[in-house]
C-alpha cells in the first residue's frame, strides 16, 4: 500500500494510505485523537494496577508511546500486546514529531517502542512490557479472557468494512476479562450493532475533535 506522511491540524503528523484515501489517526489532530479515545477513555478509565492491554492497529506506534508515557508518571505494571499486519518503516517513523511535540525526554522512550523486535515480548522499562505481533487479527491467536482494556484503532468500516464485522467483535469480547472493556473511536450504527450482538455493553462517549461521537463497549 503507498503511503505518504502528512500534517493534522493540532500540528501533529500522521501516514495516509494512498489507495485506501484513509488516515491513521484522525486530520482535526493525531495526538488529540489518541490522548482522547485510548488514554482518557482507555487507559486512565481502567482502575486496576496491573493492565493487559491489546491494540487492534499498532500502526505509527502512537498510542502505544502515550501509554508508556502516561504511565511514567501512574507506576501500573502494563502488559502492551500490539497487532499490525504492515508495519511502518523507519524512514516514515523519522518523519513523525509526536516526541518532540510532547516535550521533555521522550525522544529515546518514542525509539525504544519501534526497536522491539516483532514477535518477541520486550521489557520497555520496569512497569511496561511490549509485545507487538506482525500478522492479521483473523490470524492471531489471543488467550481468552486475558486482557483488561482493548485500542480498536483498526480503518474506518469505509475503507475497511471486514474490521469491524461480528466474527471479529466475538473475537475481541471472548479475550477480554470480565469488567473489561473495548474503546474506539468509531460510533457507526452498524458498528455499535455488531458489538452488541456479541453481547458487548454499549456507553457512548464525546467524540474526540472533529467526531460527536466515540464508543466504549464493555463486557459484563
Amino acid at each position: 500500500m503507498k503511503r505518504e506522511v502528512v500534517n493534522t491540524a493540532d500540528g501533529s503528523k500522521t501516514i495516509r494510505i494512498i489507495d485506501l484515501d484513509e488516515n491513521y489517526h484522525s486530520s482535526h489532530g493525531a495526538l488529540q485523537e489518541a490522548e482522547h479515545v485510548f488514554i482518557k477513555y482507555g487507559l486512565l478509565s481502567c482502575e486496576k494496577d496491573n493492565i493487559n492491554i491489546f491494540e487492534m492497529g499498532f500502526g505509527t506506534g502512537l498510542n502505544a508511546f502515550l501509554t508508556a508515557k502516561h504511565n511514567l508518571s501512574l507506576g501500573k505494571e502494563i502488559f502492551y500486546h500490539g497487532v499490525e499486519a504492515f508495519p511502518v518503516d523507519a524512514k516514515e517513523l523519522k518523519a513523525l514529531n509526536y516526541s518532540t511535540l510532547l516535550g521533555g525526554d521522550y525522544e529515546n522512550l518514542y525509539d525504544k517502542i519501534h526497536e522491539v523486535v516483532w514477535n518477541e515480548i520486550q521489557v520497555i522499562n520496569n512497569e511496561f512490557k511490549l509485545l507487538k505481533s506482525e500478522n492479521t487479527l483473523q490470524e492471531l491467536d489471543l488467550e481468552p479472557s486475558f486482557y483488561d482494556v482493548i485500542y480498536y484503532d483498526a480503518f474506518g468500516p469505509r475503507a475497511q468494512d471486514e474490521m469491524w464485522s461480528i466474527e471479529l467483535f466475538e473475537k475481541m469480547y471472548n479475550c477480554l476479562q470480565k469488567g473489561g472493556f473495548l474503546v474506539t473511536y468509531c460510533a457507526k450504527g452498524q458498528v455499535k450493532r455488531n458489538m452488541k450482538a456479541v453481547g458487548f455493553e454499549i456507553e457512548p462517549l464525546p467524540g474526540p475533535p472533529g467526531k460527536r461521537e466515540m464508543t466504549r463497549a464493555w463486557k459484563r
